[in-house]
């Protein structure tokens, strides 16, 4: 293993390879930073021009664009509550909050901070344990899978306020609803799309979280037009957007978040088809409920923790996305599915045996992971007064940009008109669904994990000849399912404990 390790380290020390990453990593932050254009995007488009390349050099240049992406599209997310890609949605919860009260340049130096304190601690855990880790992703069956997304579904009270409890069931049920919109991949079926071919492959995430965060966020500053007070508030808040200074209580509360994130999002992306999207919005919700009463009410409305959770999580599970890939041959998103077309194009077959017949490729991709945070931390820290800048155009020139960016960024996925008349559909009934106080954020959870829950519940079934037994059969899915319980019923259970405790309080001080 030290051996592979000197290799990987000399082949990615090479200044090519250098060079490549610092490539890959500024083009895939720009790119990030762009709505809709997603890491998938670039790197199909990065394969042809990798061709002539050595494979551990294309394989660096790639994986470079995948992190920077991931990076980069915590800024949109933040400045315009645009996520430019699927990861740094929940990052928009308390980042564009931030951003709105004029920390925008604090709030783009949490997330720097925090996806290269992420990638760095899944870097280091890539380097150590990777072969070892393949036996833990194999370990995970449909049954557990299948638990573990409804583990996450329980998360859905971390995006409901005080009261809102009801509220965030039913947004979640509806994001489970459009999440069956399409062909059943098991019986090839086409459900509720009413005989439209453009429905046939479902609604795009993408689409769906654009049209529920960026452009209604435009309309509804269009129908709530701001006030004289309410304009000059923001010319005051816009003095201080380029401010990245953290105090000393600001690190020590965030620290232990980025260490319990970096893990969480590390052990999710190495489950094959989990990825950053749901390690991002894992994190969250965890950090919600372990902030504690006083702390859990900032989250949503500018919370430094919830903004540090998502961000650290996304890029610690894009470094452990690698693990299934390169030990088992098995893509844990759509993004390393399309590097693992790339490896087996360039003669290399990943699985167990790459870390010994290809060394090289291995280990230097690994290594090349920390260089890349590092060059994403020296690139992006410099530019952030100037990129934090964006929030002080006019509201007249901001709301015409996002809308813009909104509707060409959906636009280039799918080069179809259909799907922007689409998201200005779900855009309106997001306006109604806000006036009604309902949050956005449980319906995108129940969507995201909708279709991956009832995948693996088929085939769960279907290997247990559609008996529900594997729910307290296997030891791993009955653990998840009752931590999964306990996470549900905590919320409910501890307001009735307090009031009890208060009330024996009371009772003793009367006795006394």
């Amino acid at each position: 293993m030290l051996d592979g390790i000197l290799v990987g380290l000399s082949t990615a020390a090479s200044p090519l390879n250098i060079l490549m990453v610092a490539v890959g990593c500024f083009a895939g932050t720009f790119i990030g930073m762009l709505p809709g254009l997603g890491p998938i995007s670039a790197i199909a488009l990065m394969i042809p021009i990798t061709y002539g390349f050595d494979p551990a050099t294309g394989l660096i240049l790639m994986a470079g664009v995948y992190y920077g992406a991931i990076f980069g599209g915590s800024t949109s997310s933040i400045l315009i509550n645009a996520p430019g890609v699927a990861g740094t949605v929940a990052t928009a919860f308390d980042g564009y909050p931030l951003a709105k009260q004029g920390h925008a340049g604090k709030a783009l130096a949490i997330a720097a901070y925090s996806s290269f304190s992420g990638g760095t601690i899944a870097a280091i855990f890539l380097l150590i344990a990777a072969p070892s880790l393949a036996v833990v992703s194999l370990a995970f069956q449909s049954t557990d899978y299948f638990a573990l997304m409804v583990l996450g579904l329980t998360a859905v009270a971390a995006f409901a306020g005080r009261g809102k409890v009801l509220k965030a069931l039913l947004m979640t049920v509806l994001g489970l609803m459009l999440s069956t919109i399409g062909t059943d991949e098991t019986q090839g079926m086409q459900r509720f799309t009413f005989g439209m071919l453009d429905l046939i492959d479902g609604i795009s995430f993408l689409l769906l979280a654009m049209a529920t965060f960026a452009l209604s966020e435009a309309l509804m500053s269009v129908l709530k037009p701001k006030t004289a007070a309410d304009i000059q508030r923001e010319k005051e808040a816009n003095a201080n957007l380029g401010s990245m200074k953290l105090s000393r209580a600001e690190v020590r509360d965030i620290a232990p978040v980025v260490g319990r994130s970096s893990i969480l999002g590390f052990f999710v992306g190495v489950l094959p088809g989990a990825g950053a999207t749901i390690a991002s919005f894992l994190a969250y919700g965890m950090e919600q409920r372990l902030a504690g009463p006083e702390k859990g009410k900032e989250f949503g409305k500018g919370s430094i923790r919830g903004l540090a959770a998502p961000e650290t999580a996304n890029n610690a599970a894009c470094s452990g996305s690698f693990v299934p890939l390169l030990t088992l041959g098995i893509p844990g998103s759509g993004t390393t599915a399309i590097m693992l077309g790339a490896l087996i194009s360039y003669g290399i077959q990943p699985g167990p045996r790459l870390f010994v017949e290809n060394p090289e490729v291995f280990w230097s991709v690994i290594i090349s992971m920390y260089l890349g945070n590092v060059i994403l931390l020296v690139l992006n820290l410099p530019l952030i007064p100037y990129i934090a800048r964006v929030l002080a155009l006019p509201h007249t020139v901001l709301v015409p940009m996002i809308l813009f960016f909104s509707l060409i960024g959906v636009y280039f996925v799918s080069f179809n008109t259909f799907d922007i008349q689409l998201m200005v559909i779900f855009a309106v009934a997001a306006v109604v669904l806000r006036l009604l106080d309902m949050p956005m954020a449980p319906m995108l959870l129940g969507f995201i994990l909708g279709g991956m829950m009832e995948e693996n519940l088929r085939r769960a079934l279907i290997i247990n000849n559609d008996s529900w037994a594997f729910l307290w059969e296997r030891p791993l899915t009955l653990s998840i399912l009752v931590i999964a319980a306990l996470v549900l019923v905590a919320p409910m259970v501890s307001p009735l404990i307090g009031r009890s405790l208060a009330g024996r309080r009371e009772d003793a001080g009367e006795g006394g």
